[in-house]
């Protein structure tokens, strides 16, 4: 068992922190305090915005809603949340809440520590689960060769005549790369969740994420989002790339703020949209199978065709 003097904050997420910790953290920092920082200023050290702490305001809880924003970034350790802690002058809430924050990062060395019962598979067992076997058109249904593509497509059904254009210009051109479009792609009839965590973490190579006010209120492209960026934290490995493509009324989501947005409502950047959205999803992180799959076969047209052309999507 870890000491308290051997624990290194700087190696543990703030994951690791449970929830009696954060009621009691909440409980120093949400009042609105006139002469010791509360919350705010913490969010502000987190690097969160105006508009993000205004909309933080609204909530019944603030701080325990900061925190949870905070963690899915790469930097989110318990060292740097002390770190901001002392910054802020709250070192009594340090003091007394020590013995909690140690406590959680021994549970957590711990389970990290721990070895597994069984190992993940059993070779005597047969084959895997069918579950994750035959779930695309172009699958081999015995799962010896799965279909895998460039990028997965994150979009909500509002946003679908986008993804129709993403497809003729991605696809249909000189850019010939493989989409992974849920409603075109997958075979009815299996677990929402489970063959999206599939498609997402094992076969596609990248995810484009197509944000929008309706992106917002889609509990699918949310659980999405944050499983991709759960295997990448600070998206380091597998990239995810935010396309915008319309204006939006309400804020950019901030657990994407991070990342390089691919941006179609600039006028001045549009001539290069769909050359650096290609350009990135195509980037390799591992090779492609050399399988060719029947019925999937995509001819080259001429993207000269398209250069010019206002999609029917775009606001005039």
């Amino acid at each position: 068992m870890a000491s308290k003097s051997s624990i290194d904050y700087e190696a543990i997420p703030v994951t690791a922190l449970n929830c009696s910790f954060r009621k009691k953290l909440g409980l120093y920092l949400n009042p609105t305090n006139a002469v010791a920082a509360d919350w705010r200023t913490v969010a502000e050290m987190m690097d969160f915005t105006y508009l993000e702490i205004k909309n933080f305001e609204k909530r019944e809880y603030p701080f325990e809603r900061v925190l949870t924003e905070w963690e899915t970034r790469p930097e989110a350790t318990v060292a740097n949340l002390l770190s901001f802690l002392e910054k802020a002058e709250r070192k009594d809430v340090i003091s007394d809440l020590k013995d909690i924050i140690d406590d959680d990062c021994r549970k957590y060395l711990e389970r990290q520590l721990r070895k597994p019962v069984q190992v993940p598979v059993v070779d005597s067992c047969g084959p895997r689960t069918q579950e994750r076997e035959g779930i695309t058109l172009c699958d081999d249904p015995q799962g010896l060769t799965p279909e895998t593509f460039d990028a997965f497509i994150c979009y909500c059904q509002n946003d679908f005549q986008f993804v129709h254009e993403m497809i003729k210009q991605l696809e249909q051109t000189e850019y010939n790369l493989k989409l992974c479009v849920f409603d075109r792609d997958v075979l009815p009839g299996t677990c929402v969740w489970t063959i999206t965590s599939e498609l997402i973490e094992k076969r596609c190579k990248r995810m484009v994420v197509v944000i929008s006010d309706d992106y917002l209120d889609s509990d699918a492209c949310d659980f999405q989002t944050k499983f991709a960026l759960s295997l990448c934290p600070g998206a380091r490995s597998k990239r995810l790339i935010p396309v915008v493509y319309k204006t939006m009324k309400r804020p950019f989501p901030s657990i994407l703020r991070f990342l390089t947005i691919c941006d179609y409502t600039r006028p001045c950047t549009q001539a290069w949209f769909w050359t650096r959205l290609a350009k990135e999803a195509e980037l390799r992180l591992w090779s492609r199978l050399p399988t060719v799959y029947p019925g999937r076969k995509r001819s080259p047209s001429n993207a000269s065709i398209w250069k010019n052309a206002r999609p029917a999507w775009t606001s005039s």
